[in-house]
């Protein structure tokens, strides 16, 4: 059980509590008693079929045979096996019991997480696996809105770690996003820090990972469930709810791929997956790698399944916890309805493929009302937009859908004839109507941005925002802004000035009151990039290639104050293009924007703004957050 009933020493609701005004959030709600934590531990673990594929770009793939044993009866979206490794998450873990309450009381949930290295194989391939309580992915966290978690980090790793809880805003609580170099220094080796705080005014399909260097690349990865009563309503049209994890694969560790991609004269080349994995888990044709490659593979690995009663009507959650790569999401035979994006919850959207870029989640649901016993659920990378091709890889990572609790191949499943995307780019925006209308405010201020990467001293290539190519600072931004502030400053920046054009490795643009922010973001590079914003939701009022035209400025004013545009909190810029968001800057601390693929952020794709001074001016940062940068 990785919750536990415990009461760790903690801060008092008053040292927690900030004063927060602007855009419906609330103070921070802390306090109550440490009661029950309900996250059932399961009995089997995901089972796929451990079958060869020859590699191909968008054909569909065909396994003939499996040899595995069936799975264990159960009357949800899952299955188990016998004699699996300890270490494997099982896919019961992600099952979501619908008797939960939506409606309790908000209370304190307590996790305690014991981060540490292992040797494993999640496809085959034996590599340094990072793990939470000796499994992985990590596990569930479950809360309701309005509940304070608790979660006790003990860094068992060699090297620092952090918890980034994707998504969240932390209103209040800006120290707990977890954010290295921004809001906290690491949590050193051997020691341990409490996550404290109250998830207020959101519901949804959230995850967690951490945020030092490219370690979620290497293992640390959870889902992260908020629920709420407006709920209720959504919950009629589904009977099973699933959250599933994807994600591209690695056989290397990442601060070895990392050293070679920030090298000297290795322009625009990211390194390229060997694999992908759904639930944690997928098979690997081991003959893909001769016998002097240096890597250890067994050809024992399985692919996850998914157990279906016929006519039952299955929510997916789907949640893109990878490093790289974009997914097309897919099941054979089966439509997919897609009722949530980024935790806004949206009008029905009907599709037979579904792009989900690195950091998005998705809910999508189904009926299961076909007629042959298995389906293949497939989760294709969407390779065009590698710069280069992996002999290795088998794009077409694919899943098991069973109606009879076998692990037989599929014999009458097919892929959807539907074109695969050649780029990588997200569901059209105009599809994505939320169901909860919310006009944008008029904007107050405007800045632009421009992502670029460009070759500088010693061939390196690293990327920009405008003249600025982030390093994590080594004291966090947050700390050296309240210190500023408390000392007469007005933000943080190498000449004590507010500028939107820093040239210093940290650009920061200050708001220092309540402003509604519009944020034109260009891209200058051939490649698309999964942006994402801490500690907001923002509007996609547009986007489109080229050069904003803005002529058009003013119609999209008029649009947004009467319509209902989109909201998320994670967006793909497309390739020498351009994306128009709005947010409402009232939530107080330094947020980082930044692009989520590991390999752009750590060479430098990342900004901050620093938001609400008049709020900030009168913070104290916990003395325990502080206390990480004397280790």
């Amino acid at each position: 059980m990785e919750d536990q009933m415990t009461s760790p020493q903690v801060e008092s609701a008053e040292e927690r509590k900030q004063p927060v005004s602007g855009n419906g959030r609330l103070p921070l709600l802390v306090g109550g008693i440490v009661v029950f934590v309900v996250v059932a531990l399961a009995l089997g673990l995901g089972l796929g079929l451990g079958l060869g594929l020859k590699h191909h770009s968008h054909a569909a793939a065909t396994p003939t045979s499996s040899n595995l044993s069936p799975p264990t009866p159960s009357g949800g979206p899952t299955v188990a096996s016998e004699n699996v490794e300890s270490w494997r998450r099982a896919t019961l873990d992600y099952s979501l019991d619908m008797t939960w309450d939506i409606n309790a009381a908000p209370t304190t949930r307590v996790f305690n997480f014991t981060i540490s290295e292992i040797q494993a194989a999640p496809d085959g391939v034996i590599r340094p696996l990072l793990v939470i309580n000796g499994q992985f992915p990590g596990p569930l966290i479950r809360v309701n809105r309005g509940d304070r978690v608790l979660v006790n980090v003990t860094n068992g790793l060699v090297n620092g770690t952090t918890l980034h809880w994707h998504g969240l805003y932390q209103n209040g609580t800006n120290w707990m996003d977890g954010s290295t170099g921004i809001t906290q220094c690491p949590i050193p080796p051997g020691k341990s820090f409490l996550y404290n705080f109250t998830v207020e005014n959101q519901y949804g399909t959230y995850w967690y990972h951490s945020h030092y260097g490219t370690q979620y690349n290497d293992g640390l990865v959870g889902p992260f469930i908020v629920h709420a009563p407006e709920e209720a309503a959504i919950q009629k049209s589904y009977d099973f709810d699933q959250v599933i994890l994807l994600q591209d694969w690695y056989h290397d560790f990442s601060t070895g791929l990392l050293d070679e991609y920030l090298a000297s004269g290795n322009e625009n080349a990211e390194p390229i997956p060997d694999n992908g994995l759904i639930q944690g888990t997928n098979y690997f044709n081991c003959s893909s790698y001769d016998s002097d490659s240096g890597y250890t593979c067994q050809d024992n690995s399985t692919r996850a399944a998914f157990n279906l009663t016929k006519d039952k009507r299955y929510r997916f959650r789907l949640i893109n916890t990878g490093a790289f790569a974009e997914f097309q999401f897919s099941i054979d035979n089966h439509t997919l309805s897609v009722i949530e994006a980024d935790s806004t919850l949206i009008e029905p959207v009907t599709v037979h493929r579904l792009p989900i870029h690195i950091a998005q989640r998705y809910s999508v649901i189904f009926t299961a009302n076909q007629t042959a016993s298995n389906y293949w659920l497939r989760a294709q990378m969407t390779t065009d937009c590698f710069s280069s091709d992996n002999p290795v890889l088998d794009a077409d990572i694919t899943a098991l859908i069973t109606y009879t609790n076998t692990t037989t191949a599929p014999t009458d499943s097919t892929d959807w004839t539907d074109a695969l995307l050649l780029e990588c780019k997200d569901l059209n925006t105009t599809l994505l109507v939320p169901a909860e209308a919310e006009p944008a405010p008029s904007q107050d201020t405007t800045y632009v941005i421009n992502v670029s990467f460009q070759i500088g001293n010693y061939a390196l290539d690293k990327a920009y925002i405008n003249s600025t190519t982030w390093t994590p600072a080594k004291t966090p931004t947050l700390n050296q802004a309240v210190a500023g502030l408390k000392a007469g400053n007005s933000t943080f920046n190498a000449a004590g000035l507010s500028s939107a054009y820093d040239t210093s490795s940290q650009f920061i643009i200050d708001i220092p009151v309540t402003q509604t922010v519009d944020l034109l973001i260009n891209s200058l590079d051939e490649g698309a990039h999964p942006f994402h914003l801490h500690g907001h939701q923002f509007w996609i009022m547009a986007a489109g290639g080229g050069y904003f035209d803005w002529a058009s400025y003013e119609s999209l004013n008029k649009n947004a104050s009467v319509g209902n545009p989109m909201r998320r909190d994670t967006m793909t810029i497309p390739a020498y293009g351009w994306t128009l968001i709005r947010f409402v800057a009232d939530n107080p601390g330094l947020w980082a924007l930044h692009c989520h693929i590991s390999w752009h952020m750590e060479s430098g794709l990342l900004m901050q703004f620093q938001t609400r001074n008049d709020i900030m001016r009168g913070w104290t940062i916990p003395g325990d957050v502080l206390a990480l940068c004397d280790a």
